[in-house]
């Protein structure tokens, strides 16, 4: 994340930004850079730090340092741990099938929102692949769900009309190259989210 990206997805109408504390990631960015572009964002902004198996005192420090609105968690993280925190994180799983779904009910009152991603045995997440949107479907009984997994401008409409997410999640599918966003895919995205979303709203399905 940079500041001239943070930028174009607010200027295009994004109601929040992630930043990834995860030092594996092409995406990751450090505490103080955060802090530096947070500082100089309108107001209204919901900031989103990503971590993966961080431990609280860390999430809770960079947190602090960085200016933070919520916490998504895309590790193992347990119920207890997610309760351990201030405010109810926000819990990402990687869905291969419905059994995916079998731990949620452990998690309903640990996290705000379960954000659904594809698959991966290999990474946490920013994979690009989409998965079977029928099992977001069910797992909206658990709670709140926000929909990740190989979103583009694209396919983010009929994703939108088929599951009615609480929310959508992008990385990989808007980038020019890993971690640099398009700008033009950025805006085309949110856009066309925006646009199944009121089509939602109207019923007319």
């Amino acid at each position: 994340m940079n500041y001239g990206d943070a930028a174009a997805a607010i200027d295009g109408g994004a109601d929040a930004l992630g930043f990834v504390f995860y030092k594996e990631s092409p995406r990751a960015v450090s505490a103080q850079t955060a802090a530096e572009i947070i500082k100089r964002l309108p107001p209204f902004v919901t900031t989103v730090g990503v971590f993966v198996n961080e431990p609280s005192g860390s999430i809770v420090e960079i947190s602090a340092a960085s200016g933070l609105s919520l916490i998504q968690l895309h590790g193992g993280e347990t119920p207890d741990f997610c309760r351990m925190l201030s405010h109810r994180p926000i819990k990402a799983f990687r869905v291969r099938s419905l059994e995916s779904l079998d731990a949620f009910g452990q998690y309903r009152d640990a996290v705000s929102a379960f954000l659904l991603d594809t698959f991966s045995s290999d990474a946490y997440g920013g994979t690009g692949r989409i998965f079977n949107w029928d099992i977001a479907l069910e797992a909206k009984q658990y709670g709140r769900i926000i929909l990740a997994g190989g979103l583009t401008p694209g396919n983010v409409g009929d994703a939108v009309r088929h599951v009615r997410p609480y929310a959508v999640d992008v990385s990989s599918g808007v980038e020019e190259s890993r971690g640099r966003k398009d700008h033009k895919l950025v805006r085309l995205f949110i856009e066309r989210a925006r646009a199944a979303g009121q089509y939602n709203a109207a019923g007319k399905l």
